[in-house]
C-alpha cells in the first residue's frame, strides 16, 4: 500500500498544528509591526514537524507499506490512501486538498482532534475519519491494508511503550544540519518533538489538551531509548517535549536526568510545565541534563479568575523565584497569558500586561480567550458566540460577545500587550541575558520612560472613536 501523509502548510500567517492548542492549531496573522516580527521568527523557529504523523509513518513503515510525505497543498501524488492532519484554523485548505486527492481516485482520511470533535467540517471531503488518537486505527490499517470508511473509532493506547519510535526520516526533510543562535536555544527549523506523556492531569476548563484521551506516561527507559536513537542519527539534537505538564512527577524528572547522564547522551531540550512543579534544585538537575528552555502558563494575575476557569493559581513569589533562577542559569523562558476571561475588564487586563513585563520572562505569548469545541469553557460561552467562521478561532480573534469589553477593545489590548512587552529596553536586556547590576538599573530607568510614552500613545488612541 502506498500512503501519503499530509501536514499541509497554510498560505496565511503562521499556522501551528499537531499538539498546539491540543491539536486545534493556532494562526498568527500579523496585525501590528511587533506581531509581524514575531510571525517571521515563528516561521523560522517554530515550524515543528508533526509528532503524531511521525508515529503513523513508523506504524505504516513497520508493516512494509510505502510512506510519502507532503506539506505542499499543491502536491497531489499518486497513492492508495492519504491521511491528512486536521486543524480548526486551516480546515478549508485541508479539505480542498482532500477533494483534489479524491478526484484522483485516492481514499482520503482525516486524523487529529479537530476531525474527531468536529467531523461535520470534514465528512463531505473524505472517506473516513480516525476518531481519537490516531495510532490504534493506523495499526489496524497497517495490519489489514483494508481502507476504512466513515467514523473509525481509534481507542487510546494505554501502553505507550508499545508504540514504535517516530520516523523523522519519513515525515520531514533532513534536520541534522540546522543551526541555532545563542540566545534563543531552539535552532532554526525547530527541533524534534517528543511525547513523554499524553493528555493532561490538570482541569483547566478552556484547554483542549485533556478532551481527546486520558493522561498516560511512558516509562523513563523508553523515553531515553528514543532520545538515544535520535542522537545516533542526529549529532547533538534539539528535543522539544510536547507534554502539557512535563514536570508533573518530580521523581520521573530526576530519573530522566540520571539515565541521560548514565548513557552519556549529549543533546539539549525544552519543555512546557507549571512553575509550581519546579524548584531550584530540580532546575539545576534538568539544566545538567541539557534543559535550556521552558514555556509555562501564567494566564491571569487574578487568582479568582483562574479558579473559576479550573486553573490552580501559583503564588507570584514562586513564579519570580523560578524565573530569576532560570535567568541566572541561562534557561530561556516563555510565559503564556490569556486576555478576555469572562471576569476581565480593561483594568484587569492592564494589570496582567504590567505583570508580564515586570516578571521578565525571555518571551511572552498573549492570546485572546477562545472557547474550543469539546471543552467545558465552550459549553459555558456557546450562548455568547458571535463568530461563525471556525478558522477565526485562532487565539488572536475575538469570537464571543464579552460582558465587559468589545471585540475592538480586546484586539486593541492584545496589540498593546505585545507592544509593551517587546518594545522596552529590559526585554532586550533579558533576551541578551545581561546580569550586570549597573546596566540593569539603567535599563529599569529607561523602562519607565518607555512605559510613559506607551501610556501617552494609548491614551491618545482610546480617546478616538473606535470602529466596531
Amino acid at each position: 500500500m502506498r500512503a501519503v501523509l499530509a501536514d499541509l502548510k497554510s498560505d496565511r500567517g503562521f499556522v501551528s498544528k499537531d499538539t498546539v492548542v491540543g491539536g486545534y492549531g493556532s494562526r498568527l496573522d500579523p496585525f501590528s509591526r511587533v506581531t509581524s516580527v514575531i510571525c517571521y521568527l515563528k516561521k523560522q523557529f517554530h515550524d515543528v514537524p508533526s509528532v503524531h504523523m511521525a508515529y503513523v509513518a513508523a506504524i505504516l513503515a513497520r508493516a512494509g507499506h510505502e510512506v510519502i510525505w507532503t506539506r505542499d497543498a499543491g502536491d497531489t501524488p499518486d497513492a492508495d490512501v492519504a491521511l491528512v492532519l486536521s486543524s480548526l484554523v486551516d480546515h478549508r485548505n485541508e479539505t480542498a486538498w482532500a477533494d483534489r486527492m479524491r478526484a484522483r481516485g485516492v481514499s482520503v482520511g482525516f486524523l487529529g482532534i479537530t476531525a474527531s470533535k468536529m467531523p461535520e467540517l470534514f465528512a463531505d471531503h473524505c472517506d473516513f475519519i480516525f476518531n481519537g488518537e490516531p495510532e490504534s486505527a493506523a495499526i489496524r490499517l497497517a495490519q489489514t491494508g483494508e481502507l476504512p470508511s466513515g467514523m473509525v473509532v481509534s481507542e487510546q493506547i494505554n501502553d505507550l511503550d508499545s508504540l514504535p519510535f517516530p520516523r523523522w526520516d519519513l515525515v520531514t526533510e533532513d534536520r541534522g544540519r540546522r543551526f541555532g543562535i545563542k540566545w534563543s536555544s531552539r535552532p532554526v527549523g525547530g527541533g524534534y518533538p517528543l511525547l513523554a506523556s499524553r493528555g493532561c492531569p490538570e482541569f483547566c476548563t478552556y484547554c483542549p489538551h485533556r478532551i481527546l484521551a486520558g493522561y498516560r506516561a511512558r516509562s523513563i527507559p523508553n523515553i531515553v531509548d528514543e532520545i538515544e536513537r535520535l542522537s545516533d542519527r542526529v549529532r547533538h539534537p534539539y528535543v522539544i517535549f510536547r507534554d502539557p505538564l512535563f514536570t508533573e512527577q518530580r521523581d520521573r524528572c530526576v530519573e530522566l536526568c540520571d539515565q541521560i547522564a548514565a548513557r552519556g547522551l549529549s543533546f539539549t531540550f525544552e519543555a512546557e510545565t507549571r512553575l509550581d512543579r519546579l524548584d531550584v534544585e530540580l532546575l539545576d538537575r534538568l539544566y545538567g541534563a541539557g534543559f535550556r528552555a521552558m514555556s509555562f502558563g501564567v494566564e491571569s494575575t487574578d487568582p479568582a479568575t483562574l479558579k473559576k476557569s479550573g486553573r490552580r493559581p501559583i503564588p507570584q513569589h514562586h513564579q519570580r523565584t523560578i524565573i530569576d533562577h532560570c535567568r541566572k542559569k541561562g534557561i530561556v523562558t516563555a510565559a503564556f497569558y490569556v486576555l478576555g476571561f469572562l471576569q476581565d475588564d480593561w483594568n484587569s487586563i492592564a494589570a496582567t500586561i504590567d505583570y508580564a513585563t515586570d516578571l521578565g520572562s525571555t518571551f511572552a505569548q498573549f492570546k485572546i480567550l477562545t472557547p474550543y469545541p469539546g471543552t467545558p469553557m465552550f459549553k459555558q460561552i456557546e450562548p455568547l458566540l458571535s463568530e461563525t467562521d471556525w478558522e477565526k478561532f485562532d487565539g488572536y480573534t475575538p469570537t464571543f460577545k464579552h460582558p465587559n469589553l468589545t471585540g475592538s477593545e480586546l484586539r486593541y489590548l492584545l496589540g498593546a500587550a505585545y507592544k509593551r512587552f517587546y518594545m522596552r529596553p529590559s526585554y532586550l536586556a533579558n533576551f541578551l541575558k545581561i546580569q550586570n547590576s549597573a546596566v540593569r538599573d539603567w535599563v529599569s530607568r529607561m523602562d519607565e520612560r518607555v512605559n510613559d510614552r506607551h501610556s501617552r500613545e494609548e491614551i491618545a488612541d482610546v480617546s478616538r472613536p473606535v470602529a466596531c
